[in-house]
């Protein structure tokens, strides 16, 4: 790793990310909602919203995994990074998260909660810096790590993304 890439995660205070990639939470609302208001999904109150750094270097990837909750993707620093979505219906999308909108990249872009996601930063020797909004606010009990077997049994016809972009 780089010395500047070195000091930004120092910066940032970032630490690795289960699902690849570096973070750090940088807000959490003080409200809660509380368990009876919220999907059956949902275990226990959740706070409004939370909100983390995110940090993808071109040497790893974020990936598949789900959450029940929707999130945005916010760009701020370094090469776009391409998100990769698997729907609830099964349905498979990509999309560019920079700042080059002429070139179809978007600053800003939701994942809706329940479908499976991953991203890499596609450019060589790079990095992404972005944040990550969560409503209702993100808990670890809402995170599901896609296994490889599993998404390959349930969309084989998206073998070759689910085997770049899962780990096991």
């Amino acid at each position: 790793m780089d010395n500047s890439l070195e000091d930004l995660i120092s910066r940032l205070n970032l630490e690795p990310h289960p699902e690849g990639g570096f973070f750090r939470e940088t807000y959490r609302s003080e409200g809660e909602i509380p368990q009876e208001s919220l999907a059956d999904s949902y275990s226990g109150n959740r706070n409004y919203s939370t909100c983390i750094y995110f940090l993808l270097t071109s040497d790893n990837f974020s990936a598949f995994h789900k959450i029940n909750q929707d999130e945005i993707w916010h760009f701020y620093d370094g090469t776009h990074l391409r998100l990769h979505i698997i729907s609830n219906n099964g349905a498979y999308s990509s999309h560019l998260i920079g700042i080059d909108m002429r070139n179809g990249q978007t600053p800003q872009f939701v994942v809706k909660g329940g479908s499976w996601f991953a991203a890499e930063v596609e450019n060589e020797n790079s990095h992404s810096l972005i944040g990550c909004t969560v409503s209702p606010g993100f808990s670890f009990e809402d995170f599901k790590l896609a296994s490889r077997n599993e998404l390959l049994n349930t969309f084989p016809e998206y073998k070759e993304v689910i085997l770049r972009l899962t780990r096991e």
